[in-house]
């Protein structure tokens, strides 16, 4: 799993703001990785760096779309947001099914 051995978040004004612009706090940010996320590559956005999308569910209930990297330092990895945003009800509903048809083979 991309996320095993990840110490916690990587944060600095930059991307805090980014991510709270999209109403999504920090908290239900970092939530959202302590339950079940589905995990992608992101190679469009991944010229500097390796990017990933993640879709997942905040400690409230609330689904959300997360773009971020992960950074080491000091011999530790940690999770960097670079974005994050709730997902719309067609969103939610699309990729539900889509686990649901998954869930049936």
């Amino acid at each position: 799993m991309i996320t095993q051995g990840v110490t916690g978040f990587e944060w600095d004004k930059g991307n805090r703001d980014k991510c709270q612009k999209h109403g999504v706090s920090v908290d239900a940010l970092e939530s959202a990785f302590h339950q079940t996320m589905a995990i992608f590559p992101d190679p469009a956005h991944s010229q500097d760096e390796e990017r990933f999308i993640a879709i997942g569910k905040t400690g409230e209930g609330r689904s959300v779309f997360v773009a971020f990297t992960l950074r080491q330092k000091n011999g530790e990895t940690f999770i960097r947001p670079i974005s994050v945003r709730y997902m719309h009800q067609k969103e939610v509903d699309y990729y539900e099914e889509a686990i649901a048809k998954a869930d049936d083979r």
